[in-house]
């Protein structure tokens, strides 16, 4: 490994152009989505006092371990992937970019088919097409898909910059839609006929699985946290503007998709939980055209930050692909995994077992990660280490194994705790598979450093 890859991953101080209002808009556009909506719309099988409670409890603490990698980001100016090589080991930070990789790559096929959705309701509208789900629908479904392909390559079509700009222009117009949509939603149906609405039995979510939801949802943002903050100037920017905007953006819109889907429910008199799905909101709402554009658009910007995320594990993978390259690649990949829920067909389904996957297995990544910077190796990083052969991070042949046996462990703990009862109906598993793994991986750090001793 030369010097030249040692430059590249860390940036210099002239990168560092990002301020904080750049840092506000991009995580409250990376939440400001269809993906958020469609979560608050599945918390509507919660009831609405137990859903709010549920996002707000499970976001904030979730934003709070966005914060902390945050920080390593503006501290050392390695990318997320990067970070993880002083814990996992410079080869075993293969295993957390993978993860990332595949991960980041299925919420943009997420967004991409709820947005494709809008376009077929679109061309429903305009064209006559036929709507997903009936005979002939597929047509505007794949016309849906190519054309948020090709949204998704202008998005990144310069890097950072593009990013960038995509999110400062799609806050604003995220923005007044979502007062829009506010206003047309409490026409409808009072906020006391939401409270009051109580969920069919049959569909009732537990507590400890909505919880559970929410963190998977929100855990998801931690691990690209560091990929942006790392082109902070300021500390506040990379620690405060993510834990802020972040929480903002689920929040707003979460609870926009959750009034949405109940107002269905009410003024129906029929719950289905696939009606969470915002382009069948905005329709049964009669939001009309500019609603489904402004759905689109915020695939747009949802997206832009998923594939910068999913680009930078890649280039952690193999680091002589430049990340413009990388995101070409994920960007192809993710529009081929789009249409796996056309073949599962029921998006719901293939929703619900994604998020279980990344529940699984990000928490014992995020807490590593966490514990080796702030406890272990007390804030500080030699980031030129980060690339040597048989340097400080290079453990037993680049692999940190007490990391990945804690990963493997975490994983299959949260695997076996989701379907415990008492977890499922209270807090969760997430959480505390969380803490167990971080307990685990610091005291058997702290063995093995006696062993060598």
């Amino acid at each position: 490994m030369n010097n030249d890859k040692e430059k590249s991953l860390s940036i210099s101080i002239e990168e560092r152009r990002t301020s904080a209002w750049d840092m506000f808009a991009t995580w409250v556009g990376a939440n400001a989505n269809n993906g958020t909506w469609y979560i608050g719309g599945v918390l509507a099988a919660c009831g609405f006092v137990a859903a709010m409670n549920v996002l707000v409890f499970s976001s904030a603490l979730s934003y709070i371990f966005l914060s902390l990698i945050g920080f390593i980001g503006y501290k050392t100016g390695v990318s997320t992937m990067g970070i993880s090589r002083a814990s996992f080991g410079i080869r075993g930070s293969f295993l957390p970019s993978l993860i990332n990789f595949t991960q980041f790559i299925g919420w943009t096929a997420v967004n991409t088919f709820i947005a494709a959705t809008s376009v077929s309701y679109l061309l429903h509208d305009l064209v006559g097409l036929p709507l997903f789900g009936n005979p002939g629908g597929n047509t505007g479904m794949f016309l849906g898909i190519a054309v948020m392909s090709i949204l998704h390559i202008i998005s990144i079509a310069s890097g950072s910059r593009s990013v960038q700009l995509i999110e400062r222009i799609g806050i604003i117009l995220v923005f007044i839609f979502v007062f829009w949509e506010s206003i047309i939603v409490f026409k409808t149906v009072s906020l006391d006929q939401i409270a009051a609405w109580h969920v069919p039995s049959k569909f009732k979510m537990n507590i400890g699985a909505a919880i559970d939801t929410v963190a998977a949802f929100n855990l998801a943002w931690v691990t690209a946290g560091a990929d942006f903050t790392r082109f902070t100037k300021k500390k506040s920017s990379a620690t405060v503007m993510p834990f802020v905007g972040a929480l903002i953006g689920v929040l707003w819109f979460a609870f926009i998709g959750l009034v949405a889907t109940i107002s269905i429910a009410v003024s129906s008199g029929a719950y289905d939980p696939n009606n969470s799905d915002p382009s069948a909101i905005a329709s049964k709402l009669g939001l009309g055209i500019i609603a489904l554009l402004v759905i689109i658009l915020t695939s747009m910007t949802a997206n832009a930050v998923n594939l910068m995320a999913a680009g930078s594990a890649l280039s952690n993978v193999f680091p002589r692909l430049s990340l413009k390259v990388s995101l070409w690649i994920v960007a192809v990949l993710a529009t081929i995994v789009t249409f796996i829920p056309m073949i599962m067909g029921s998006f719901l389904d293939a929703f619900t077992v994604f998020l279980d996957y990344i529940g699984m297995v990000l928490g014992p990544i995020i807490s590593i990660v966490i514990v080796d910077f702030y406890i272990l190796k007390k804030k500080e990083y030699k980031v030129n280490e980060l690339t040597k052969q048989n340097g400080l991070y290079w453990y037993r042949g680049g692999i940190n194994w007490t990391a990945i046996i804690t990963w493997v462990i975490g994983a299959v703990f949260f695997f076996v705790w989701q379907k415990v009862d008492f977890l499922n109906l209270t807090v969760g598993a997430t959480f505390i598979d969380m803490l167990l793994s971080a307990v685990l991986y610091f005291a058997l750090m702290k063995f093995s450093k006696k062993g060598r001793d």
